[in-house]
């Protein structure tokens, strides 16, 4: 009796935590050219990151430390993303998950670059 009080409790209170209904997208779509906007953005970020890794300041850091200072240099051109979102009027919710998925990925992509790099240097030393 005790286990289905507390699953019952468990599921109400449940419910009264999800989300709003404003803060999802109701089946709506992106133009060709917003879908557009956004891929441009997306690849001038990834320039900026791939560029940033290039200077030679950042192959005498710590790979984890450079990284970094990558992102945060590169950051004002992933903004540009969420302005897109915002004319596009895709929900906060739904422009920030993206933003972060592409910063993750983006991030790890860079690490890994950063730590090949470092590990060439240290090899070709030894």
């Amino acid at each position: 009796m005790k286990n289905i009080l507390f699953l019952s409790l468990l599921l109400s209170a449940g419910t009264a935590f999800a989300d709003d209904a404003k803060n999802e997208w109701h089946n709506t779509t992106l133009s060709d050219a917003t879908i557009e906007k956004i891929q441009v953005v997306k690849y001038e970020y990834k320039k900026c990151v791939g560029g940033e890794m290039q200077k030679s300041v950042y192959q005498k850091q710590d790979s984890r430390q450079a990284t970094d200072a990558i992102m945060k240099q590169c950051e004002a051109n992933l903004a540009k993303m969420r302005e897109v979102y915002a004319e596009a009027k895709v929900p906060e919710v739904i422009a920030d998950r993206h933003l972060k998925q592409v910063r993750t990925q983006t991030t790890r992509d860079a690490l890994q670059g950063m730590i090949f790099s470092e590990a060439s240097r240290k090899a070709g030393n030894q």
